[in-house]
C-alpha cells in the first residue's frame, strides 16, 4: 500500500487522469457524457486510522508501505514504518486531535502501555470518537483515566482489548449532511461501514436523488443498504422503499437513521442480495420473507451498491428484471464486467465519477440505466 501524497496545486491535473481514463476504459459501452464531482484537494476523510508506533519514550502514529506486490501487513520483512506527525488526507478534526491526544497520553503509562492501534471516526458536524485499541485486558483504573481524557479533549472514547469493548460515552457519531437544502441525520457506528469522504457522500446522495426524481409511483428495491446512507436521501423519490443488508449492526443503525429522518414509507430487512433474489423467485421462504410483505411491492427502480467485487451474473441477470437500474461502484473494473451483462437489456442514460479518494487510483462511479424499448 502506498500512503497518498496530498499536493492540492496538482489536484485538477490528478482528476483529470480519472476522468479520461474512465471515459477510456467505459468508451465500449458508448455513455453519455461522464459528469464530475471533485473532492476536497486534502482535509477529505472523516474516519482514519493509525499504528501507535513506541520508541524509547517517543511515541508516533505510523502507517505501512508495503514491500513488493504481495500486501502482508504482519511481516516486518515486506514493509516500511513512515512516521506520520500530521496526516493531510485525514479531516481538519483528526490533524488537530492527533498530537493533542499523543501528548495527553505519552507521559502517562496507564493509557500509553501496550496501545497499538488507534482510530478516529470524525464528523462534518464537528463530532470525534477515538477508539484507543491495546495489546492488553483494560480495568476500571484504565477507564477512570480515558475518561478523564475524554473529557479533557472534548472527544467520545472506546477501549477495545482482545474479547473486550469498553464504550465510555456513545459507540456512534451523529452526521448532518447538507443535500438539496436539506438536512439528513446519520448515525455512524464505530468500526461499521461508513462513506469516509463525506462531501463526496454529499455529491452522490444529490446525484442518486436527481436520477431518480419522478418515481412516486412506484417502488425501490434496494441492496447493501448499509446504514441506509441512501435509502435516507431516496426514500421522498419513491412511493415504497424495500432495503436489504447482510450486517446486522448495518440494519440496526438503518432502521435508526430511518427513524431520525421521520421516514415512514421505507423498511430495512436483514438478508443478502442472493437471499433476496431467491425470495422474489419463490425460492426462499420463512418468517423474515413473509415480514416483508413482498406482495405489496411495484419496484420500478433498484439501487446497488455492492462490495469491490462486484454482482455475479446471476445477480446481474436479476437486476434485468427492473425498469431503472441505479449502480453505484467503488470497483471500475468490476462495474465494467457487470455492464457487459447489464448492457444487453438496458440503456445507460447517466454516468457519474466521483473522486471519493483523491491521489489514489480508486474512483468511485455511478450509472443509472433504463430497460430497452
Amino acid at each position: 500500500m502506498a500512503i497518498p501524497v496530498v499536493d492540492p496545486a496538482r489536484y485538477d491535473q490528478q482528476l483529470e487522469a480519472k476522468r479520461e481514463r474512465i471515459i477510456r476504459d467505459f468508451a465500449r459501452f458508448v455513455p453519455p457524457a461522464l459528469e464530475v464531482f471533485p473532492s476536497p484537494s486534502s482535509h477529505y476523510r472523516q474516519r482514519c486510522e493509525f499504528r501507535l508506533w513506541h520508541e524509547g519514550d517517543d511515541l508516533f502514529y505510523a502507517m505501512f508501505e508495503m514491500q513488493g506486490s504481495e500486501v502482508d501487513p504482519e511481516n516486518p520483512q515486506r514493509k516500511t514504518v513512515v512516521r506520520l506527525d500530521n496526516y493531510p488526507v485525514a479531516s481538519r478534526q483528526i490533524n488537530e486531535l492527533m498530537p493533542r491526544l499523543l501528548d495527553a497520553i505519552r507521559d502517562n503509562d496507564l493509557l500509553r502501555r501496550r496501545l497499538f492501534q488507534v482510530e478516529f471516526l470524525t464528523t462534518l458536524s464537528g463530532e470525534a470518537l477515538v477508539t484507543l485499541i491495546y495489546h492488553r485486558r483494560l480495568d476500571e483504573v484504565w477507564e477512570a483515566e480515558a475518561r478523564a481524557l475524554q473529557q479533557a479533549l472534548g472527544i467520545m472514547v472506546i477501549g477495545r482489548a482482545r474479547k473486550q469493548r469498553l464504550v465510555l460515552s456513545r459507540d456512534h457519531v451523529w452526521e448532518r449532511l447538507q443535500v438539496d437544502g436539506e438536512t439528513l441525520v446519520y448515525q455512524q457506528v464505530e468500526n461499521s461501514f461508513t462513506q469516509p469522504n463525506a462531501e463526496i457522500c454529499r455529491s452522490m446522495l444529490a446525484w442518486a436523488r436527481d436520477v431518480t426524481r419522478g418515481s412516486q409511483d412506484g417502488d425501490l428495491v434496494e441492496l447493501y443498504c448499509g446504514n441506509g446512507n441512501f435509502t435516507v436521501a431516496l426514500a421522498g423519490n419513491f412511493r415504497r422503499v424495500l432495503a436489504t443488508e447482510i450486517s446486522r449492526t448495518s440494519v440496526a443503525s438503518a432502521r435508526v437513521n430511518l427513524e431520525a429522518n421521520g421516514i415512514g414509507n421505507a423498511e430495512v430487512g436483514r438478508m443478502s442480495a442472493e437471499e433476496f433474489s431467491q425470495a422474489l423467485k419463490g425460492e426462499k421462504g420463512g418468517r423474515r420473507v413473509a415480514e416483508m410483505a413482498l406482495e405489496d411491492y411495484a419496484f420500478s427502480t433498484v439501487l446497488v451498491d455492492p462490495p469491490r467485487a462486484g454482482l455475479d451474473e446471476e445477480s446481474c441477470r436479476q437486476l434485468s428484471d427492473y425498469a431503472r437500474i441505479v449502480y453505484i461502484s467503488c470497483n471500475p473494473e468490476t462495474l465494467a464486467d457487470n455492464l457487459e451483462t447489464l448492457t444487453r437489456t438496458h440503456h445507460i442514460r447517466r454516468f457519474a465519477l466521483f473522486d471519493q479518494f483523491p491521489w489514489t487510483h480508486h474512483c468511485e462511479c455511478g450509472v443509472l440505466l433504463e430497460r430497452r424499448d
